[in-house]
Formats: structure tokens, sequence, C-alpha cells
């Protein structure tokens, strides 16, 4: 096996949209008995990671926790903060609580219009949501967030602000203003070549350190009767679909265009390792060079194959996994 950076930590995203809050459990159980580092969940429209989080707590299941990333337009600043903080307390442990604008579909559907800069929103929105955790009274008048408000002192462990990045502008923005940036589908020579050296710049600007880097990089054990193509598609279907997403990968080398169908779409994602696929020794090659790139943790992601085979299949390869990579 390749050795990864032992400073590396390993992570398990929830790899389905949850219906009942119970079919957290066995993934937080997971995370509770192996050497994952946190349990992670993208945004939901059905049980919402906040509320799913707290009752995998309730059940037993205390575990670290991140959100990557929820989308701004569904809270305001104010709630964002108190429940990042809850979540905290509920869980004992620190949140990474990570945030991110949207598709200009979903902001157009969500406030009426796009942004008209990204940019803009996401340095007023974790601006606020940090001062508000940091105590005191926050007076915010911005072009995006306007907000006198505090929010009432109560002991809690810390809440880290996460940002979700795929372009280089935005990762310039998590160095100046967030405490981690999350990545979706980024390859390791994208994170290495682009998103890194922007990284270090926003926070050289800014004059502090520079945040952690997690990416959630979704991958599968390759078998006889598996297509990884089939099972990239199972996964990220719909963020293959999305401009952004395919103007990244163009940029990452993946050679997709915008008018490409989701086959050839999926293939280029398989292509340029944005979707890992192989046997553990060969997955572990693969993430080492994620580690390489400067990540600080490697969010599994193993959603095509609980789409394509169930809970129970998605489970014992997460456990395969986990067990080469995270020696």
């Amino acid at each position: 096996m390749v050795a990864v950076k032992s400073r590396i930590a390993f992570s398990i995203l929830v790899p389905t949209v949850p219906r009942r809050p119970e079919q957290i459990l066995p993934f937080a159980a997971l995370t509770a008995w192996t050497p994952a580092a946190r349990l992670w969940q993208g945004q939901s429209l059905l049980v919402e990671p906040y509320q799913g989080f707290a009752h995998a707590a309730g059940a037993g299941f205390r575990v670290p926790v991140g959100l990557g990333v929820a989308l701004m337009g569904l809270r305001n600043p104010y709630e964002a903060a108190g429940q990042a903080r809850s979540l905290a307390a509920v869980t004992g442990h620190p949140v990474v609580a990570g945030f991110g604008p949207g598709a200009p579909a979903f902001q157009r559907a969500i406030l009426g219009r796009p942004y008209p800069s990204p940019l803009t929103a996401c340095r007023e929105y974790l601006t606020a949501v940090r001062q508000l955790l940091g105590g005191g009274v926050v007076e915010v008048a911005g072009e995006y967030v306007n907000l006198t408000a505090q929010l009432t002192p109560t002991p809690a462990p810390p809440v880290e602000l996460g940002l979700g990045v795929l372009r280089p502008g935005m990762a310039r923005l998590a160095g100046e203003v967030a405490d981690v940036a999350i990545t979706w589908l980024t390859p390791a020579a994208y994170l290495r070549s682009s998103v890194v050296p922007a990284l270090r710049a926003g926070a050289e600007a800014a004059n502090r350190p520079m945040p952690r880097l997690t990416a959630i990089v979704p991958m599968a054990l390759g078998r006889p009767d598996r297509t990884p193509v089939e099972i990239a598609l199972a996964s990220n279907a719909g963020h293959l679909q999305a401009p952004h997403y395919r103007d990244m990968l163009r940029r990452a080398g993946a050679g997709i265009g915008p008018d490409d169908s989701l086959e050839d779409a999926g293939k280029a994602l398989v292509g340029c390792d944005g979707f890992l696929s192989g046997s553990p020794e060969q997955l572990a090659e693969l993430v080492a060079e994620y580690a390489d790139a400067g990540v600080d943790e490697i969010v599994i992601n193993v959603t095509g194959v609980h789409a394509l085979y169930g809970q129970q299949a998605a489970l014992a390869e997460l456990r395969t996994i986990l067990a080469e990579v995270a020696r």
C-alpha cells in the first residue's frame, strides 16, 4: 500500500438523502466505531442535516459532524449561526458548518434572482455568521446581508466555518474568510494546480493561516460486474449537468464541453480521476495523490454504490476502504 500522509483525516459522507432520521444511524455508528474522523452530509430538502445529526446524537452517536455544504438562501445568517452552535452543543463536538450559494437556478427559485456577485454574497454571509458566533452585538449593512442581532451567549464547542469551493475565485475568498474549504468532484491534480494556490493567496492577502482543505471524493471498489461510469453517474448525475461543475472539470482537463451528453460527462469525470475506482490498494494510491496535493481531510463518498446496490453494500464498501486508507 502507498502510505498516505499521517496528517490527513478520513471521514464519511452519508451516502443517501435520508427520508427518515434513523437512516443516518448506521453511518453515525460506523463513524463512532472506525477511524473515521467526522460524519458529513450535504444539503438535504428532506430530513435537514441539522435535525438528522441531532437525532443521531440523541440515539447515542455523538460524533463530530460536518455540513458540506448548506445553501445560504435557505437560512438567514442568524439562524445559520444558531443552528450550527446548537448542533455543537447537542453533539458535544466542534462542528464544521459549510455554506455555499448554490447554482444560479436555485438562487433564482429561492431569492427571486441569482446573486449578481456570489463572491460578495458569500463574503458577507460568512462574515456575519462568524461575528454572531463570536458574541456581542453584530451590525452588518451589506449588499446581501443586513442585520443587527446578537446570539444569547452560552457554552458550546466551537463552530468552524466552511465555504464550498470549485474554482479559484471562491478558493481565494475561502482563504480570506473561511476555516475550511470544501470541494466536491475536484480531481487531485486540479486541487494542486488551481485550488491550493488560490487558497494560499487569499490567506496571505488577509494575513491569516490557510484554511484546511476538505475534499469530498466519490469512489467505489472495482469489481468485474461493475462499470465505474455507471456508478459515477448514479452518484453525480445532477452535478454533471450543472454548468459550474462542467466548467470546473473543463479547467481540470477533463475534456468536457457544455453540450456533451451525460454519458460523456461521466466518462470524463472517471477519466480525470474526479471519481475513483479500483481495488482497496489502488484506491489508497489514488487517495495519496489528494494528500500530496495538500488536502487535509478526505470524505469518502459512496453514494453511487448506495444508489445502485443499497445500504448494506455501501456500509461494507466504507468499512473496506477505511480499513485500507486509514491505517
